[in-house]
């Protein structure tokens, strides 16, 4: 606070006002009590994280879950992966079974070892909610049968189908080369984005928070493309996605994907004209 500024000034009220509005979002977010100090980096937690971005409309805070957790996830610091687990669960925004679908659905779009690290931390954060609960843990849910074909030749155009219908596209990878055939079609769209445990629209917002932080420029475009064009996350929300990215991966990855959602954009709004034009009437 300045010398000019008093306790009773207005801008001494709002910061009160804006640090208490934290406070409680952050107990209501994170499930547990806020930090009491008063150092730069917790200002700008409660007063610009929860007080300002958490708590805006256009996105709601299960989707910012799925986000967070991405994000979290790939930066590595134990803490706030544990923090932000912990707070998912127990506050019942997210299912166990979400939760274990949202690793295996990271793992593919993040990488296998740093997904190990989020799958073992969401075992050690179930145990704890039941343990603080004092009810035991149920048993997990049994991964056979599974819902896909077991047929190679079924699923593999099970996964063509899956992969034109997910991408917006009208084609599909060639299927005799290995990445493509065996990893994308067979088991990414052929079993991965198929599996019941949860939804298409979280799978987007996890894939886009992968892809923003990831920097690869195909996957970026093609990702926020179809998130878009399905209509399964709105402009609003894709937006208020990029927001909530910038606070958790940094302001340069946020950037980046508000780049190629300014790059997609017209071809989306074009296709949903087309889309809504009477039958043989030409485009302007």
């Amino acid at each position: 606070m300045s010398t000019q500024e008093t306790a009773d000034s207005p801008a001494a009220r709002d910061a009160d006002q804006r640090r208490q509005r934290g406070r409680e979002a952050f107990r209501d977010v994170m499930t547990v009590d806020p930090p009491e100090d008063s150092s730069p980096a917790t200002d700008v937690l409660l007063e610009g994280v929860f007080a300002e971005v958490w708590t805006r409309p256009a996105l709601r805070r299960r989707d910012r879950r799925f986000v967070t957790l991405a994000c979290v996830a790939d930066a590595d610091v134990e803490q706030e992966i544990v923090e932000h687990v912990y707070a998912a669960l127990n506050s019942g925004d997210v299912t166990i079974t979400e939760m274990r679908e949202a690793v295996l659905h990271f793992a593919v779009y993040a990488g296998w070892p740093k997904a190990s690290r989020f799958d073992g931390i969401v075992d050690k954060q179930w145990e704890r909610i039941h343990r603080e609960r004092g009810i035991p843990v149920p048993a997990r849910e049994p991964l056979l049968p599974l819902t896909t074909a077991s047929d190679p030749e079924a699923r593999l155009a099970g996964g063509e189908q899956s992969f034109r219908d997910i991408n917006c596209l009208a084609f599909s990878p060639n299927r005799d080369n290995p990445f493509q055939g065996a990893g994308i079609l067979n088991f990414v769209f052929g079993e991965m984005w198929l599996r019941p445990g949860l939804g298409m629209k979280e799978r987007r917002l996890i894939t886009l928070a992968c892809v923003a932080f990831q920097d690869a420029p195909t996957p970026i475009l093609s990702h926020v493309y179809a998130a878009l064009a399905s209509r399964e996350v709105s402009f609003t929300e894709m937006d208020e996605l990029i927001r909530h990215i910038a606070v958790y991966c940094g302001w340069p990855k946020a950037s980046h994907l508000n780049h190629a959602v300014t790059e997609v954009k017209p071809r989306v709004l074009a296709e949903w004209q087309t889309e809504h034009a009477p039958t043989g009437q030409e485009q302007p």
